[in-house]
């Protein structure tokens, strides 16, 4: 048994969510990638979204999307696309576990990483290049074209550049957001919510519910990885991991792991409420279509 929708429905949903939100991941990369300076403190969501339409013009929020859809076209195909043929193969025979399902999402989620760590260099990138100093910046002009001047400036080998922190990130965040999604999900069908005594339909009231939170756990769990995916891939050097690692632990302290939670979660939020609720009406439409 095969999943039923295509191998590409999500990677459509996640672009389309990536198109709303984009502007909050900037925002979000910016923060992750700015050092503040010495005993100065660490600049706020709304001071950094100021700061960029005060210098570049609003649209300058959406610098670098050609990358970000890019990279959902890529990562988040992969991901999603190869979470739903695992679970339709693991229902062949009922309703898999909790467990099943998280280990499924762990494996969709490291191929995703895989397949679109280039694109996640070249957004990376993108966003923060307005906050580097002239001299550094990277000035690619879309998504496309900066993975072919990463691969003509910095060899072949830069695709790979950040891979093993990206892909545990992968792992964490399908786990995290599509694998506690449908658990989430699965348990609010289940029973009725506590208190109000409520039982919820599988319609969109449940897929935003059930989306919210797997936004907040998916954001709290990655974020380490999330920062630390951002710095090595801003890196025009070939710092690795521990020596980033250490340099920033020096610098900042332990709380720079959890730098930029706040728009993050305003960015995942949003964006996990977004890509669920467009895949799972694309997955409907798709169905209404093909049954006629």
């Amino acid at each position: 048994m095969t999943s039923s929708y295509p191998f590409w429905l999500g990677g459509v949903a996640a672009s389309m969510a990536a198109s709303c939100t984009h502007p909050l991941d900037l925002t979000k990369v910016r923060m992750q990638t700015l050092t503040p300076a010495p005993g100065g403190s660490r600049p706020s969501t709304a001071a950094i979204i100021r700061m960029s339409i005060a210098q570049s013009g609003i649209r300058s929020l959406y610098t670098g999307l050609t990358a970000s859809l890019l990279r959902q076209m890529s990562y988040s195909l992969v991901r999603l696309g190869s979470y739903e043929e695992m679970k339709a193969r693991l229902s062949r025979d009922g309703p898999p576990s909790t467990i099943s399902l998280l280990m499924a999402a762990s494996l969709a989620g490291g191929l995703g990483g895989v397949a679109g760590n280039p694109a996640d260099i070249v957004l990376v990138r993108m966003t923060s290049d307005s906050i580097r100093p002239p001299e550094k910046r990277f000035g690619y002009p879309n998504g496309l074209a900066g993975v072919i001047s990463l691969v003509k400036e910095e060899g072949i080998r830069a695709l790979g550049r950040g891979i093993g922190t990206n892909t545990t990130r992968a792992v964490l965040m399908n786990a995290s957001q599509v694998g506690s999604y449908d658990f989430f999900k699965t348990s609010l069908l289940k029973q009725p919510i506590p208190i109000i005594d409520y039982q919820l339909r599988d319609n969109l009231l449940l897929h935003v519910i059930a989306s919210c939170l797997a936004g907040t756990f998916a954001t709290t769990v990655c974020s380490p990885a999330d920062v630390m995916r951002s710095r090595i891939m801003a890196s025009s050097s070939n710092a690795g991991f521990l020596q980033v690692l250490i340099t920033s632990l020096r610098q900042e302290g332990p709380r720079f792991l959890f730098k930029g939670w706040t728009p993050a979660f305003v960015r995942l939020g949003p964006n996990t409420v977004l890509m669920f609720v467009f895949f799972e009406q694309l997955k409907k439409t798709w169905k209404s279509a093909t049954a006629t």
